[in-house]
């Protein structure tokens, strides 16, 4: 090889070792988000959706499948109503709306996470609602004179059939008519055999967000006038604080199912009974829940807020010896 080209290589050689060395040397530039931007983000995931929650008389439900995704995120499990619209006429699996307990209400309207959504006919006066029941009775009759012609018809049809197939007497034509005759008068169509329509349609539960834009989570939802509601309340948040997942327990004799997790995957272990300090409980109650907790395999709970917010549980085991 040459010498100029020997001188030039190596050259060439020394330029790049320089060069990898001052890369090495060179500290990592990262790029740090402004301190505005944390706090956006902050506050953005600090922030949770407000539920909308429809008043139906004493009834509070929810309708939009993201309201019932956020409350099942916090544990209320509340109760499902409405029928599938493809199969209506089962009650094993239902859907939305979802009913939720008075307590569970509560808590959200405690947590500022819940608002009443505004009704359209919540103003809506006797005379209108009068003239909604006439226009459905009017409906009602309309369709019960319908199908007693088709029954009426019916019937006919299988009469003269029935008749003509058999070719016993003397003059048939004149028997089917006098037969006939006699079908239009005595024909009654009974209104418990009346067919009603069912509608699948989906109405009435369109989506505003130009009315859930502005809903508060310090609106009032309805104010609670049991007596018993404010102890309920308390056991209720204090089971729930503990971690525990509630639903009602009126078939059980009880004021809550209490479950360690998730009702789809746990069973309930504890009857909860919410009873106040100073209230006298019969003998033969105690004995009742007791006995109805262990045919069930459950455990009773007597649970009784106490002044300072503390609640005093009690739990009952039937041993069946006296």
């Amino acid at each position: 090889m040459p010498p100029d080209h020997r001188e030039e290589r190596e050259r060439r050689e020394r330029t790049c070792v320089h060069s990898r060395a001052l890369m090495m040397e060179e500290p990592p530039h990262t790029e740090e988000p402004p301190p505005a931007c944390e706090e956006e983000e902050e506050e953005g995931r600090s922030s949770s959706p407000v539920v909308g929650v429809g008043l139906c008389d004493s009834a509070s439900l929810l309708w939009r499948v993201e309201d019932l995704k956020t409350v099942r995120s916090q544990g209320l499990v509340g109760a499902l109503l409405g029928s599938l619209p493809r199969t209506p006429r089962q009650n094993g699996r239902l859907g939305r709306p979802l009913l939720l307990l008075p307590e569970e209400e509560r808590l959200l309207t405690e947590n500022q996470a819940a608002a009443a959504l505004p009704a359209a006919n919540r103003d809506v006066g006797g005379a209108e609602l009068r003239r909604r029941v006439e226009q459905y009775e009017e409906e009602q009759q309309r369709s019960y004179e319908e199908q007693s012609v088709l029954a009426l018809e019916d019937r006919k049809s299988a009469l003269l059939r029935a008749m003509t197939s058999s070719h016993t007497g003397s003059d048939p034509d004149q028997a089917l008519w006098d037969r006939l005759e006699a079908l239009d008068r005595s024909f009654t169509f009974p209104r418990l055999a009346l067919a009603v329509q069912l509608s699948t349609v989906r109405a009435g539960l369109t989506y505003c967000p130009e009315d859930r834009a502005f809903l508060q989570a310090n609106w009032s939802i309805r104010a609670q006038d049991d007596p018993r509601a404010d102890v309920r309340y308390q056991v209720f948040r204090d089971l729930r604080g503990r971690g525990f997942y509630l639903t009602a327990a009126g078939k059980f004799g009880g004021d809550f199912l209490v479950y360690p997790g998730d009702p789809l995957r746990f069973h309930a272990h504890f009857i909860a009974v919410c009873l106040s300090l100073d209230k006298s409980l019969c003998l033969l109650d105690v004995l009742a829940v007791a006995r109805l907790g262990s045919n069930v395999k459950k455990t009773v709970l007597l649970c009784s807020p106490g002044p300072d917010g503390a609640v005093v549980y009690t739990s009952l085991q039937w041993s069946g010896m006296v």
